[in-house]
């Protein structure tokens, strides 16, 4: 009698054992379900050919560089942000070296006209305002001309 008590307690054991990764198993997928009704955060600079950005300027042509543009365009770089940005290194701001393999003509612009408005709305600049340590790109109270003549400097890094 207690060989049998013995057996069946044996039994019992090893039937609990087995079934005890099941509770385990359904936790790992409802989470795996729940995991996959998250979705992950979107990367705002992935399509940045896609982002113009906020402000006024909805378009820009780009032709061949102006020399002359280029060279008002760098006085004006040269006053006024050379404070944050550095043409070869990122500084405060991100260095406008290459700035037009990763942003639109039109999203720079903007940024120069309308920062506080893109920092607030646009996840691009919501980003870069994170890798600033929180540093907004101050408002220099550009007109669309001095930021047009800046993109041309910038053209030409």
């Amino acid at each position: 009698m207690k060989i049998n008590s013995l057996i069946a307690l044996v039994l019992m054991l090893i039937i609990s054992a087995c079934g005890g990764d099941s509770n385990h198993q359904k936790s790992e997928e409802s989470s795996g379900e729940v995991q996959s009704m998250i979705s992950e955060p979107e990367d705002p600079m992935e399509n940045w050919q896609d982002n113009k950005g906020i402000g006024p300027v909805s378009s820009v042509e780009l032709g061949e560089i102006d020399p002359e543009i280029a060279a008002e365009g760098q006085k004006l770089y040269e006053e006024l942000c050379t404070a944050c940005h550095k043409v070869n290194k990122k500084f405060i701001g991100p260095s406008p070296k290459g700035l037009l393999d990763r942003r639109t003509p039109e999203w720079a612009m903007n940024m120069m006209l309308n920062p506080e408005e893109m920092i607030q709305k646009d996840p691009i600049a919501k980003q870069l305002l994170i890798e600033a340590n929180g540093a907004p790109m101050a408002n220099q109270n550009l007109t669309r001309d001095q930021a047009r003549k800046i993109l041309e400097y910038i053209r030409t890094l």
